[in-house]
C-alpha cells in the first residue's frame, strides 16, 4: 500500500492545485442542498503544504526499497541468461552485473533530486508566501505592517543638504523599498506554487514513462 501511495504521490500533489477537484470539495463540500465550509482558504493552503512535505517524507522512506528493486535487475538478467542457449564468458557476465551497480548512483540522483526540489520550493512558498505552519492561523497578520514599515521609515528621513554618501544611501533604501512593493508575498505565492505544481507534474509523467518502459518495452 505504501509503495502504491508513493507512486501516486506526485499525482496527489498535482491535484492539490486543481480547484474543481480538491479546493472546492474540501473547502465547501456539497452536503445535500447546503454547502458547509469546512475550512478557510488559509487553512487549506497550510494543509496543502503539510501534505506535500509528508508525501516527500514517504518517498524518502521508500527510497531503499526502490534502489533494492533496481539492484535486483542484475539477478533477473543472470536468470534470463541461464535460460538462453549458448555460452557466455565470465568476463561478459561480470560486466553485465557490474553495469547495474555502477549505474546505481544515477538512479539515486534521479530519485532524490526531484524530492529536494519539491521540498525547497515548498519551504520557499511557506516563507516568501507568508504562510503559517499552524492549521488555524491567527487573524491578525503582520503582512500589512511589514510592507508599510520600509516606506514610512524612508520618507520620515529628510535628505541632507550636503553629503553625497547619505543621499546615495537614501536612494538605495528607497529603491529597495520599491522592490519590496513589487516582490510581494502574492507574487511569490503564484510563482512558487506554479513551480511546485510543475515539478510534481514532471515527476509523475516521467514515472509513467518509466512504468510503460519496464512493463511493455523490456519484456522479452
Amino acid at each position: 500500500t505504501l509503495l502504491h501511495i508513493n507512486f501516486l504521490a506526485p499525482l496527489f500533489m498535482v491535484l492539490l492545485w486543481v480547484k474543481p477537484i480538491t479546493k472546492d470539495y474540501i473547502m465547501n463540500p456539497p452536503l445535500g442542498k447546503e454547502s458547509i465550509p469546512l475550512m478557510s482558504e488559509d487553512t487549506f493552503d497550510t494543509v496543502r503544504l503539510w501534505i506535500i512535505i509528508l508525501l516527500c517524507a514517504l518517498r524518502l522512506a521508500m527510497m531503499r526499497h526502490h534502489l533494492q528493486a533496481y539492484l535486483n535487475l542484475a539477478q533477473k538478467s543472470v536468470d534470463q541468461m541461464k535460460k538462453e542457449a549458448g555460452r557466455i564468458s565470465m568476463v561478459d557476465l561480470q560486466k553485465m552485473v557490474a553495469r547495474v551497480f555502477y549505474y546505481l548512483c544515477v538512479i539515486a540522483l534521479q530519485y532524490v533530486a526531484p524530492l529536494v526540489m519539491l521540498l525547497h520550493t515548498t519551504l520557499l512558498l511557506k516563507t516568501l508566501g507568508n504562510y503559517s505552519w499552524g492549521i488555524y492561523p491567527e487573524l491578525n497578520s503582520d503582512t500589512p505592517v511589514e510592507n508599510s514599515l520600509l516606506p514610512s521609515s524612508v520618507y520620515s528621513e529628510s535628505p541632507p543638504a550636503d553629503g553625497k554618501m547619505k543621499v546615495t544611501v537614501l536612494q538605495i533604501t528607497m529603491a529597495l523599498g520599491s522592490l519590496k512593493n513589487i516582490f510581494t508575498p502574492l507574487l511569490f505565492r503564484g510563482l512558487l506554487s506554479f513551480l511546485t505544481w510543475w515539478i510534481a507534474a514532471c515527476l509523475f509523467s516521467t514515472s509513467l514513462f518509466g512504468l510503460f518502459y519496464h512493463q511493455y518495452l523490456t519484456v522479452a
